[in-house]
This record gives structure tokens, C-alpha cells and sequence, in this order.
């Protein structure tokens, strides 16, 4: 492992905790929905809401997603784990406490492996438990007042705690962002953090190398990635800066402010013994036996790693393009869509990699709101392949379908856009040696010069035969041709 890197001769340590919101319809002790953007207060039932004699019931889909990610992550899935009472006063927690996991979480142990600047690195986890959301105090629109909105008072939430592994807010970043593409990939978690489905504490505390740990301070629902660093950032120096100013860091729990790029702290940070933890009396142990875990295990998508790892075996693909090619199983999906559509593996992950990414990235979008269908293109690549358009060509007519739509798609109409847009090349060898010959005869000089030695005189001759045929002449076939004519 290499050496950590130092800012200004101290070492940053690094833990994120994360709440990824769970895919289930409904919440996790009742069956209030869990939909997003409904006026406030219309989605909390009495469970809720903390009435007298309401009791919690636990949603087996959330269990069940628990088990999902500790499969994914190679962890222990504990047999029998215990839900306990968080108590803190809130005026969100209308029972003035929460319910999540203590002793004895869900998911136990684990690792998410991610690329930094080119090499392998491995986060451990510590844990994931369930617990559910608190409810969210409203500060604006209320003439000094705040309001109180219960939608999200019990939306499941598995809470996944790494170790202080990290050693820098680039590595944070690329942990969080490949562990929210893991929980997508799965399926458990929507990622939107926009929503506040995927949120990120951090944990910060710097330390001269080799020295004990130094004291946290824990910045609070980061939800974004480029939030994530610059909090972290900023959090690292202030924390210097106050070391190096003689004064001592108080252990705390501050909010980030995008606007000034800052971190503010918003009370002291509180011990697990300050919460009062105790074994929830409402609610029975949670027993999961081998056969449920292997129910779960049995309905797993294959995770990203095997699917890169056979992209490489089975089709031939560098490591790099099948890393590119799980990114997201979306993603994964249409490069596969397109092989199996008889794009040619290499083509397809480049043309992924190269004119399909460059089109999301530009709008912003994801994979699966392409306007060009996989099949489409597939269909494309393999007229490339054939020699009826060159790839000059086939970029025009892959922006005229992205252009045209989703109505606009199949092999017909790529046909069509290579007969109206003219680029249909020139596959008639006497007509293409006629046009050689002519060039030949017209750049006597470039002849001379490419039989004297000079290359590029040779690739002046082609683009002459390329501009004589207005472009419709393959290259390879036309390189050929006055190879031979020039021997």
C-alpha cells in the first residue's frame, strides 16, 4: 500500500456513513408510502405519527435488501440481529425516538473495491443496519415558524458504516460513488440524491503520521458528490489550521454550506451512550435462517465485478472496457443488447465508450433515456463492418438517429439515412481503380515522393482518392489499391 498523501504534514482520516433510502412501496414498521413529493403530512399514518397503541410491524422487503447488499459485499449476514430504541428529542421524531440497530446489526463486515487514479483500493465496512428516517423540519415559507413534514418519519434506510480507511476526499468520493453504484446496480436504492434516497456523513479527523487518531468532527447529509469533497477539504484545513493555531478539535457535528464552501458546527457530537440504546420491547428479535439467505441470493443480479470479469473471458474485451461496460447495469444491459444484436464486442464497447458517451455526458442523461435503441446501433456497426459506410459516415448517421428519436429507430432506417445523406460507399472495384489511376496520373510529385521513402506522400494520395470520390471510396480498400498500383 502505498504511503498516504500528507496536507500540510498531517494525514487526513476518513469514514463515511450512509444512508441509502430503500426500494421498498412502502415504509419499514407500517404501510404508509414511501413516494416521493407528496404534499407534507399526507404520507404518515398513525405508526408514524406515534399515536398511543399503534405498534411497529417490519417490512420483509427491507430485510430482504439488507441481506442483498451483505451478499454483495461479502459480509456476514447475522442470523439473529436486535432493533433498539435510539432516544433523542427532535420535534421530527414524534416518538422521541428511533428505531434502528445497535449490538447487533444485520449486515456485519464487508469491503466496496473502487479504482483510484489508476489503482486498486478496498474499503472495509464495519456494518449496515436498518433503521428508519426521521421526519424533516421545514425553515422557509413559514414567517419565522418552522413546519414539521412526517412524509419521511419511517422510510427504510439501511445505514452502511465504513472504517477510517480513507485518506483523502478523493478517495472518499470514489468509495461513495461506487458503493451508490453498487446499491443501484442491485436494485435496493434508487440513488437519487437529489431526493435524499443516497446521503453520505463523513467522518474527519487529521494526525501527524504515526499519532493515535485525532478527534472527529462529523459533517452531516452530504447529498453530492462534489459537495462530498469540498466539505471534506475545507474540513481538513480548518482542523489544521486550529491544531496549528494551539487550540484543540471538539469532537462535533457540522453542516456544510455549499454557497460559502464552508463547514459550520451545529451542536457537540453526541457518544453512543448518550442516546440510551436499548432493545426495542415492540419489536422481536430478527431471525434470518440459511434458506432466506439463499432465497436472496437466488433473485441477485450478477454483480459487476463477475460481469466485467466474463466480458473479459468470453468477449474478448480489455480490462479497462469491461470496467466501462458495468458501469451501471443499464449500461451493462445495452452493450450486451448491442452483442447480441451482432455488434462485434470491440465495436460496440468503443462506440459505448466514444460517440454514446459523449452524447450522454452532453445532455446529461443516462443510458437508459438514449434515443438511439441498442439494436439500432448494433445495426449501424455492422454496416461499418460490411464496408457500406465508413466511420466518418456512420457518425453522421448516428447523430441523425439521435436527432430523429426514439419513433426514428431500426436497421430500415439506418439503411434509409445512409441512401439520403449519400455516404454509401464505393464497393464497385472497377470504378474505384479508374478514380486510383486518375490520382495517380494528376500528383506525379506525390508519387515520386512516396517511392523515394516518405509516407506521407503516400497518405496525400488517399485523401486525393477519398476527395474524388466525395468520400464514398473505403479507405482500406483505396490504401490497397494504390499500394498495388505503385509497387
Amino acid at each position: 500500500m502505498a504511503a498516504p498523501r500528507l496536507v500540510r504534514g498531517y494525514e487526513v482520516v476518513i469514514g463515511l456513513e450512509t444512508h441509502a433510502q430503500l426500494s421498498t412501496q412502502s415504509k419499514i414498521f407500517s404501510g404508509a408510502s414511501t413516494r416521493f413529493g407528496a404534499p407534507p403530512n399526507t404520507q404518515a399514518c398513525a405508526v408514524d405519527l406515534a399515536l398511543p397503541g399503534t405498534l411497529p410491524v417490519l417490512n420483509q422487503g427491507a430485510v430482504e435488501r439488507a441481506i442483498c447488499f451483505g451478499l454483495a459485499v461479502g459480509a456476514k449476514i447475522a442470523p439473529l440481529s436486535i432493533f433498539a430504541r435510539k432516544n433523542y428529542f427532535y420535534p421530527d421524531l414524534p416518538k422521541g425516538y428511533q428505531i434502528s440497530q445497535y449490538e447487533i446489526p444485520v449486515v456485519q463486515g464487508g469491503s466496496v473495491a473502487f479504482q483510484l487514479d489508476g489503482a486498486a483500493r478496498t474499503v472495509s465496512l464495519t456494518r449496515a443496519h436498518l433503521e428508519e428516517d426521521a421526519g424533516k423540519s421545514l425553515h422557509e415559507d413559514y414567517h419565522g415558524a418552522t413546519g414539521i413534514d412526517l412524509n419521511r418519519a419511517g422510510t427504510p434506510l439501511l445505514e452502511i458504516v465504513s472504517e477510517p480507511d480513507m485518506r483523502s476526499s478523493a478517495e472518499a468520493v470514489e468509495y461513495a460513488k461506487a458503493l451508490h453504484a453498487l446499491v443501484v446496480w442491485l436494485g435496493i436504492c434508487d440513488g437519487n440524491m437529489q431526493e435524499g434516497s443516497f446521503r453520505c456523513d463523513a467522518n474527519v479527523s487529521v494526525r501527524k503520521p504515526g499519532m493515535p487518531y485525532g478527534t472527529r468532527r462529523e459533517i452531516k447529509n452530504l447529498n453530492s458528490f462534489r459537495f462530498l469533497q469540498q466539505a471534506v477539504d475545507f474540513e481538513v484545513e480548518w482542523q489544521i489550521d486550529r491544531i496549528e493555531d494551539g487550540l484543540k478539535i471538539e469532537q462535533a457535528t457540522v453542516l456544510f454550506n455549499p454557497d460559502t464552501g464552508e463547514t459550520r458546527s451545529m451542536r457537540t457530537k453526541e457518544d453512543a451512550h448518550d442516546y440510551r440504546y436499548f432493545p426495542d420491547p415492540d419489536l422481536p428479535p430478527l431471525v434470518i435462517g440459511p434458506d432466506w439467505v439463499e432465497r436472496v441470493r437466488a433473485t441477485m443480479p450478477e454483480l459487476p465485478g463477475a460481469m466485467a470479469a466474463r466480458f473479459q473471458q468470453s468477449d474478448g474485451l480489455p480490462a479497462y472496457d469491461a470496467s466501462m461496460m458495468t458501469q451501471s447495469i443499464e449500461f451493462a444491459r445495452y452493450y450486451e443488447a448491442m452483442r447480441d444484436a451482432g455488434a462485434p464486442a470491440k465495436l460496440a464497447a468503443n462506440w459505448l465508450m466514444g460517440e454514446v458517451a459523449r452524447r450522454l455526458n452532453a445532455e446529461g442523461i443516462d443510458i437508459g433515456s438514449a434515443p438511439v435503441e441498442s439494436s439500432t446501433l448494433a445495426h449501424l456497426i455492422q454496416r461499418i463492418v460490411e464496408g457500406t459506410v465508413s466511420n466518418n459516415g456512420a457518425r453522421q448517421v448516428f447523430d441523425a438517429l439521435w436527432s430523429g428519436g426514439v419513433a426514428a429507430q431500426g436497421p430500415e432506417r439506418v439503411d434509409a439515412l445512409i441512401d439520403t445523406l449519400g455516404l454509401k460507399q464505393m464497393n464497385d472495384t472497377g470504378a474505384l481503380e479508374a478514380i486510383v489511376d486518375e490520382v495517380i496520373a494528376a500528383n506525379t510529385r506525390s508519387v515520386d515522393e512516396y517511392r523515394a521513402g516518405k509516407d506521407k506522400a503516400f497518405n496525400a494520395l488517399v485523401g486525393q482518392v477519398m476527395k474524388a470520390s466525395k468520400g464514398k471510396a473505403n479507405p482500406a480498400q483505396a490504401s490497397e489499391l494504390l499500394k498495388k498500383r505503385l509497387a
